[in-house]
């Protein structure tokens, strides 16, 4: 019997990306999408600040086809889930079964999502959910995860580390009342390796800027 078909909420980071490996390794649906928000004005994903291109290539390393959903900048919130309702009635439409997301603890958010899931028909995947965030952050490293940090949170973190690899050294770095995983908010990251993909995505640094009080360390395609 066909599994059930699911789209995944892909941020481009190291949370979606391991999700999808952990999807995958289970094996109770059959992964068939990503969808991902992008800033319409500069063309990169929300709030990681990582290059369409970047995606496009993150996509085709995964083998999936990739849903943008374009927000303008601002947005104000009520666009924002008319946009992510269009996404939902189009996965339902095309014989999906359910949405995945990468949280891992923040019990607001996982609300959230299940408050937009109701009446659609599509049930919301949690497949980290839960996990302790320092045994997480070392299985994905162990597990061979490679991914950049491309935007800190100067107030939570030290901007420095903007740009560095998400690896073993990183973790011993990280100052107490850190999450290792960064999912308060400290810092988010590009994935460009791993299990998930079939192969690596060619990157190369590029400047770091400080912007809306955040601080980004942009990536370009080493093609």
């Amino acid at each position: 019997m066909a599994r059930p078909k699911a789209l995944l909420s892909w941020s481009s980071g190291k949370d979606s990306a391991w999700a999808l490996h952990a999807l995958r390794a289970e094996g109770r649906v059959d992964v068939v999408g990503l969808f991902t928000t992008l800033n319409a004005t500069h063309g990169r994903v929300a709030m990681h600040a990582v290059r369409e291109r970047l995606l496009d290539m993150q996509a085709a390393a995964a083998g999936l086809p990739v849903w943008k959903v374009r927000l303008p900048w601002p947005c104000p919130n009520g666009t924002y889930e008319d946009l992510v309702a269009g996404v939902m009635a189009r996965a339902k439409g095309e014989g999906i079964e359910a949405i995945s997301y990468g949280d891992l603890f923040l019990e607001d958010v996982r609300a959230y999502r299940l408050e937009r899931h109701e009446g659609t028909g599509l049930e919301a995947l949690f497949p980290l959910w839960g996990r302790p965030t320092a045994e997480l952050a070392r299985e994905m490293i162990a597990g061979g995860l490679k991914a950049i940090l491309t935007c800190v949170d100067p107030k939570r973190l030290d901007a420095a580390f903007a740009s560095r690899e998400f690896d073993a050294a990183l973790l011993r770095d990280l100052p107490a009342g850190v999450d290792p995983c960064g999912e308060q908010g400290e810092f988010h990251t590009f994935a460009w390796a791993g299990p998930m993909f079939e192969r690596a995505v060619p990157v190369t640094r590029g400047e770091i800027v400080t912007r809306d009080g955040f601080v980004f360390a942009d990536l370009l395609p080493a093609e």
